[in-house]
């Protein structure tokens, strides 16, 4: 009988190459947030894939690449601190996007972890921009195991899962079986919601956002009410979120209702405000407070 195997595999890749894609594809639903914008993923999520014969904790990660203000290096030290906490690291490349400086950055650092690497290639579903051996070359990468897959259409999937099976230890089932993610319902609700104001806002507006959860209940009716603050950084943010009349804050709060319906299989009453926080993402205490401060990192 074969051992039963469990580990933690960090996907680790520059924006926008479908970390988060693949982590719902890998989980059966729809756990984290995607968009086209890059910087989507802000945290470091802990989504749990178990099977008779195995458990793979996936972290993932914030998108690596070069931060124009305090947020952005917390995401970058998230990123890389998550090195030093996996057993396996997948390296997750968009196959439809040119090697550049910061993929080789990405390599360097990977080869400085001394950790295990798998390399996947992704969206084998649309043109190529190279081969696989092309972007090996382009990064000087050392001789990791690679392959290629389609997050979106799950094209791969059963290979990856089996190379990563082979990869981790042998050990214990860490978390129950029925578990498929350790962060608390209302993080995830306020990832919809964020979800949203990037869907609808203007170009400069998302990543200015944060979504605080105020409240979250279920009333006699049977519906959850949920409360919650849309933060902002400028007063002509506000403006531009809650749009004319409310219109925009109203298509930001029927999209988020409908997905944390679906999400928790009940009827939601969800109640949105935005507030200002000026310049919150280079304010130490807002980064820690919203919970983007990594505890690996030092003041």
């Amino acid at each position: 009988m074969n051992e039963y195997r469990s580990g933690f595999v960090g996907i680790i890749g520059r924006p926008n190459v479908g970390k988060s894609t693949l982590i719902n594809a890998l989980a059966g639903e729809k756990l984290l947030i995607v968009s086209p914008k890059p910087q989507t993923t802000r945290d470091r999520i802990r989504v749990i894939y178990t099977t008779d014969r195995m458990q793979l904790i996936f972290y993932d990660t914030p998108g690596i690449h070069k931060p124009l203000h305090k947020l952005g290096e917390q995401m970058n030290k998230t990123a890389l601190n998550t090195l030093k906490l996996v057993d396996v690291i997948l390296w997750l490349v968009d196959l439809t996007q040119p090697a550049g400086k910061g993929d080789a950055w990405v390599g360097e650092a990977l080869k400085k972890s001394g950790q295990p690497v798998v390399i996947a290639f992704n969206k084998i579903d649309l043109a190529p921009a190279y081969t696989p051996e092309e972007f090996l070359a382009r990064v000087d990468a050392p001789a990791w195991p690679w392959l290629k897959i389609s997050a979106l259409t799950g094209a791969g999937l059963p290979e990856l899962l089996a190379r990563l099976e082979a990869m981790v230890p042998a050990g214990p089932q860490y978390y129950p079986e029925e578990m498929i993610t350790d962060r608390p319902e209302s993080f995830l609700i306020s990832e919809f919601i964020r979800e949203a104001v990037l869907s609808f806002a203007e170009e400069e507006i998302p990543h200015s956002t944060a979504v605080v959860m105020e409240e979250m209940k279920e009333r006699p009716t049977g519906k959850i009410y949920i409360r919650s603050t849309i933060l902002v950084e400028k007063d002509s943010q506000k403006k531009i979120v809650i749009g004319r009349n409310g219109r925009l804050l109203k298509q930001i709060g029927q999209q988020a209702r409908a997905q944390t319906e679906a999400f928790l299989g009940q009827p939601v009453y969800l109640d949105l405000w935005v507030k200002t926080r000026k310049d919150w993402r280079n304010s130490l205490p807002a980064l820690r407070e919203f919970g983007y401060w990594d505890q690996g990192s030092a003041d």
